[in-house]
């Protein structure tokens, strides 16, 4: 008879289980795309490169670990710094893991307006049908303040998939209208004076000092109303959906997630921030968090206050 009981036995049954889920693991990871190899050139050396952090506990997870805790939310929001390959590389990488998890319904982009949607469907369907597009950043009307170096990968692979690209974004005429008559805010959660506080003094900080008090209000309103946007917009597209978006907007304390929570959306919703070696992020702004190396810093004050001297 075998005696189950025995302390060998319990030992050995033990060290097979141990090896059992170590190759399942081990062929979970495998069967992941390989990570994207680094192209930043700071903070190659900084103890958080690499590490992705779960916030909430600040327990380190591995890529396979993020993908499972990320698959079955409705909404992943994931905050970039624009001009960090990094950051666009991990995108894609992200979209073709959780692809292998779950079907992906919907694609939202922070560089896309509404009046690009046609464009970019036009060009969706090509590419489907085998045409070739010599000049695609026309052809998808790629607005020029948005670095095609930076975003033709990303757009690229995704233009190929069959899930919907949606625009996040206002357009230009909507962004006047809101600076020259700003909107009152509906809903509670956005409208706190913390938060109210915290995105003027942001706006303070991002322009240097340098702007007149007097237009930090309006600043403030496109800033909350594109955010809004963002939340409607996600609202509204084929679940599960996926945000991309500068950091700042997808703040769970300051950005999106207020207002998708003032939309009653307060579940489902997952924070991703991609964030530079050396970067302070907190479980008040993100979820996780996954560290990259950083971009040379540049002194955009210097810059600022230089034209400032010869308008």
């Amino acid at each position: 008879m075998f005696v189950t009981s025995s302390p060998i036995v319990q030992t050995f049954v033990r060290l097979l289980l141990l090896g059992f889920f170590s190759s399942l693991l081990a062929a979970c990871q495998e069967s992941l795309p390989p990570i994207p190899k680094w192209q930043s050139p700071e903070q190659r050396q900084h103890p958080d490169l690499g590490r992705i952090v779960d916030l909430k506990n600040q327990q380190d997870l591995q890529p396979q670990q993020l993908i499972t805790k990320l698959q079955s939310a409705r909404w992943v929001l994931v905050g970039e710094r624009h001009d960090n390959p990094d950051h666009h590389s991990l995108e894609i990488w992200l979209l073709k893991a959780l692809a292998q998890q779950r079907p992906q319904n919907s694609l939202l982009l922070e560089m896309l307006t509404p009046d690009q949607q046609t464009p970019i469907r036009e060009v969706q369907l090509g590419l489907a049908k085998g045409r070739t597009f010599e000049d695609l950043p026309k052809a998808l009307n790629w607005q020029q303040g948005w670095d095609w170096a930076q975003y033709g990968p990303l757009m690229q692979y995704a233009l190929q998939q069959a899930y919907a690209i949606l625009p996040a974004n206002l357009t230009k005429q909507e962004i006047r209208q809101i600076y020259q008559n700003p909107p009152q805010l509906q809903g509670k959660y956005a409208n706190t004076p913390a938060v109210q506080e915290a995105l003027i003094q942001h706006i303070r900080d991002s322009h240097c000092q340098l702007l007149p008090e007097s237009q930090l209000p309006a600043m403030r309103a496109v800033q909350q109303q594109r955010d809004r946007r963002m939340a409607e917009r996600l609202v509204s597209a084929p679940q599960p959906a996926l945000l991309i978006a500068g950091a700042y907007h997808i703040r769970r304390d300051l950005g999106v997630p207020l207002h998708l929570a003032d939309l009653g959306h307060t579940k489902d919703v997952q924070v991703l921030m991609l964030a530079e070696a050396g970067t302070q992020v907190t479980a008040e702004q993100a979820d996780w968090v996954w560290f990259t190396p950083a971009q040379p810093e540049q002194d955009h004050c210097a810059a600022l206050r230089t034209l400032n001297k010869t308008d």
